[in-house]
């Protein structure tokens, strides 16, 4: 398979190896607390190029308060980190993004706005659906995560916030916090909006987006960047690189760095690695670990 040229492209610079080529061995997983590394692979096809980027930081992830689908912007540092991964984009060789899938919270499709701006690449479709978005995280919305920590423990709060099975409490219907009283979700069906999720949902909801989306603008030859939130890119990351359930909990999506896989045909991984300095984006990820204290 070709890889087609298209005219939505954003080309980030001369492209200094062909876009083709088979890795050596793929990536170690970074930056998880316990090391995760994959298995060595050469694949002799094209490979397929996605980027994720978790949103810059929130104003609640400021205040350090558990946001899930409640609609907040960035922060001020939030929308520096989001220009910084536009940099990182625009300076990554043979990059060319084609287009974008984001979630449908503001501060997903803030930090897209400015990421493509700085990376010149504001003309470039965008896609936006609920199924990308963060996850409900029920009653805890707007509660201050180490506060959380003190009134329920802190391995409650952590199998809330990283383990694979629990979801927290789950607000009722009539809770201002449920996705069905929010307007921008009313032509989708109300029994398919969560009052409460764990990670073992997100990935019930995500996956199927990414194979029915995603993976179609992947398989047509777009190169894709999808800007979401640290539990969805979490269950994304979980699908793609084969996490197991109990690993997981020790993911931490660091907010604003771009992470690049590469995938075969058959959309299964290649490669992963991060783009930027790899002690910063570790020192990200733990700050993301430290949050509910």
């Amino acid at each position: 398979m070709t890889r087609a040229s298209s005219p939505a492209s954003c080309n980030f610079g001369k492209l200094a190896v062909p876009w083709y080529r088979a890795p050596s061995a793929v990536a170690t997983r970074l930056p998880t607390a316990s090391s995760h590394t994959l298995l060595p692979a050469r694949y002799p096809e094209p490979v397929h190029t996605l980027v994720t980027l978790r949103h810059g930081e929130s104003l609640w992830n400021a205040s350090n308060l558990f946001t899930g689908w409640t609609d907040v912007d960035l922060s001020p540092k939030g929308e520096d980190e989001a220009r910084a991964a536009g940099a990182l984009l625009a300076a990554e060789p043979g990059l060319a993004i084609d287009v974008v899938h984001t979630s449908v919270l503001t501060r997903a499709v803030h930090t897209s706005d400015l990421a493509l701006s700085v990376a010149g690449c504001s003309y470039l479709p965008v896609r936006r659906h609920w199924r990308l978005n963060e996850r409900h995280y029920g009653r805890l919305q707007g509660m201050n995560k180490k506060e959380a920590s003190e009134r329920f423990g802190a391995d409650q709060v952590k199998a809330w916030r990283r383990g694979y099975l629990t979801p927290p409490d789950a607000v009722p219907l009539e809770d201002p916090n449920h996705p069905v009283n929010d307007p921008r979700y009313a032509n989708v069906p109300p029994d398919a909006l969560p009052a409460s999720e764990c990670l073992a949902d997100v990935v019930r909801r995500l996956v199927p987006y990414f194979e029915d989306r995603i993976g179609k603008d992947l398989l047509e030859g777009r190169t894709v960047l999808v800007v979401a939130h640290g539990n969805s890119l979490r269950a994304l990351a979980k699908y793609l690189e084969r996490i197991s359930d109990d690993d997981i909990v020790d993911l931490d999506i660091p907010t604003g760095v771009p992470r690049v896989y590469e995938l075969d045909e058959s959309l299964h991984l290649v490669s992963a690695r991060y783009l930027g300095d790899p002690e910063a984006i570790r020192a990200a990820a733990e700050a993301v670990a430290r949050q509910a204290g």
